[in-house]
């Protein structure tokens, strides 16, 4: 049987330029700056749209109500109650992402939302909802990363 044949040290190709950056971005991106990309910009997109919902600090718009009873339709949920569930998830979920406390349950949850939201709301906007989904992924799987309430207090 033949063995492939291994280059002495000093004939060893170098590493090609693209390996080299490949290698810095490795280093350079690391899990920690990933998951908090990951929690602000998925934190945003969620809570910039629970703002929209209200006026003041959480008082909710007759136009959310309006919304949710006649655009939103959700089966055996009343539009009232969903109304206040969707605005209040909008606000809490992102509040703790940002300040990664209870990451991956904030994560879930979200996800939990963007399904929901995906099945019932708008089916069409798959290619939007795959994207949270991808960041919220990755949020349940590795937590909040290094700078995160969560390691500071020792929650897995």
């Amino acid at each position: 049987m033949n063995q492939p044949a291994t280059l002495p040290a000093d004939v060893q190709p170098s590493p090609s330029l693209w390996s080299r950056a490949a290698d810095l971005a490795t280093r350079v991106i690391s899990d920690n700056v990933l998951t908090l990309v990951a929690r602000v910009a998925i934190a945003a997109i969620f809570f910039l749209s629970g703002r929209t919902k209200v006026s003041g600090f959480l008082d909710i718009k007759d136009s959310t109500y309006v919304l949710f009873q006649e655009e939103y339709h959700l089966p055996l949920v009343p539009p009232d109650l969903a109304a206040h569930l969707a605005t209040y998830a909008e606000h809490f979920f992102p509040l703790l992402l940002i300040l990664g406390l209870c990451t991956r349950g904030a994560a879930l949850a979200l996800l939990g939302m963007t399904t929901v939201i995906e099945i019932f709301v708008y089916p069409d906007a798959w290619p939007t909802h795959l994207s949270w989904a991808g960041l919220l992924l990755l949020l349940i799987a590795r937590g909040g990363g290094a700078w995160s309430l969560d390691r500071r207090l020792g929650l897995r």
